[in-house]
């Protein structure tokens, strides 16, 4: 089964502050299982669907070369990052306003193409145009994060 997870929180708990704008802001690792056997690459977003103004985007990452089944923590060299909504390329770790805690999704597809055909500058509304068509498969999961 396609499914991906961090081994630096479980599922539905709390991301640690060494992934937020609170510490280091660095990505958390993440690994996935199998995907389907017609995977030419990947491509990653996390989102918070909590955040005060609607979906904030913070990291879209494409290009995952297929027999990529880690991310280490903090990478930088796997993929082609985006612009997030903080306006800068890469991962943007959670740093929402005080209050409730906020879920944060990552969401991996699987898709059919070796490339996308997006520059550095792309955000997600392009990233999310240039996947329609191509996800053989997603997985996600989940961690959250108050202040």
């Amino acid at each position: 089964m396609f499914r991906i997870f961090s081994s630096g929180f479980a599922e539905g708990a709390a991301i640690p502050r060494l992934h937020t704008c609170d510490g280091a802001d660095l990505s958390p690792s993440l690994e996935w299982g199998e995907p389907p056997s017609a995977t030419r690459s990947f491509g990653l977003l996390m989102e918070d669907p909590d955040a005060p103004h609607g979906n904030w985007t913070h990291w879209i990452l494409w290009d995952i070369p297929s027999g990529t089944r880690t991310l280490p923590q903090g990478t930088t060299r796997i993929g082609t990052p985006g612009i997030n909504d903080f306006g800068k390329s890469g991962y943007g770790g959670p740093c929402p306003p005080p209050g409730k805690p906020h879920r944060y999704y990552f969401r991996l597809f699987a898709l059919s193409v070796d490339r996308l055909a997006l520059t550095a500058t792309s955000r997600r509304a392009e990233f999310e145009k240039a996947i329609a068509g191509k996800v053989l498969a997603e997985a996600a999961c989940m961690g959250k994060f108050s202040r």
